[in-house]
């Protein structure tokens, strides 16, 4: 469907309408208003040149991505979110990485095709949109044709996830907070429920949910939710919206994998790591709402 927009010109609209917001900022829901062309940064730390950490066949995904050859994976550098419990600040808050022009990630693009990648998996997307669909509008008639995944924090413009619709075949958010004042609290972003829970949905809207083929995903839903220690009614509350708001046939990675990184050690709910028990409190909430889906 990429390639019926590139053919039809809408793909080239939607880069220069993308890069038009450049200009006054409003790519992710923070609306800095300020001018990334000119070399203003706002809240994501990103001028007009995405910045990329690393870009390889990856296989540490979700199985329906990863398949034999791996999820080609873009590791974009910074974050529209300041979790103080991330595992990958130095990418997230430090910037890792190197500043790279529209060319070089659709080099990357193809390069990961060509060896044997099942999709482009493009991780912490959400403040270099623009730059990706220019990249597209390179990579697309040089042969690109793998699923484009669209791997963020949930927190996504509506606005900007329209300029992609028909573009991303596999949306793959978190949902990390079941309200604002938690998110406020632990990632230091406003309205972040609010927000995610809309984005999620128009997310749904455009792909539906995850379809498998060859036992490879192709296109559709899945969320990841981690779960944190002495947090399980955020659990429960985030998985009642899935069920009850979204579908019941999500695909959800429910993640276990949380321990105490980056600024966690200070705060008193999050210094230790998440004890099996709790775990399964959460796969057996999971279950009770009848998502079966389970990654």
């Amino acid at each position: 469907m990429a390639y019926d927009l590139y053919q039809s010109g809408e793909l080239k609209k939607r880069v220069e309408q993308a890069y038009k917001q450049l200009s006054d900022c409003t790519i992710c829901p923070w609306d800095c208003h300020v001018n990334r062309l000119e070399g203003e940064i706002g809240v994501c730390r990103v001028a007009k040149k995405a910045i990329v950490s690393s870009s390889i066949p990856h296989h540490g995904e979700e199985e329906p991505l990863v398949g034999t050859k791996g999820s080609g994976t873009i590791f974009f550098s910074f974050c529209n979110l300041r979790c103080i419990f991330c595992q990958n600040y130095e990418l997230s808050q430090w910037g890792e990485g190197k500043e790279v022009s529209e060319e070089q990630i659709a080099t990357m693009m193809l390069s990961l095709q060509n060896r044997g990648c099942h999709n482009i998996n493009l991780v912490t997307p959400s403040h270099v949109v623009p730059q990706i669909l220019k990249a597209l509008l390179i990579a697309i008639p040089a042969g690109l044709k793998i699923p484009l995944v669209y791997n963020s924090s949930g927190y996504d413009s509506l606005e900007t996830l329209k300029l992609l619709d028909g573009i991303i075949d596999i949306y793959m958010p978190d949902f990390k907070f079941s309200k604002n004042d938690l998110a406020k609290e632990l990632s230091r972003t406003p309205n972040y429920a609010d927000i995610t829970k809309k984005a999620i949905k128009e997310m749904h809207k455009q792909v539906g949910d995850l379809q498998i083929e060859n036992d490879l995903a192709t296109k559709g839903l899945i969320i990841r939710h981690l779960v944190l220690p002495n947090h399980l009614d955020n659990t429960r509350k985030v998985l009642t919206y899935i069920a009850e708001d979204l579908s019941k046939d999500t695909y959800l990675n429910l993640m276990d994998q949380y321990y105490p990184a980056y600024k966690a050690h200070k705060h008193p709910f999050l210094k230790r790591p998440l004890t099996s028990k709790e775990f399964k409190e959460a796969l057996s909430l999971a279950k009770e709402l009848g998502l079966t889906r389970l990654a």
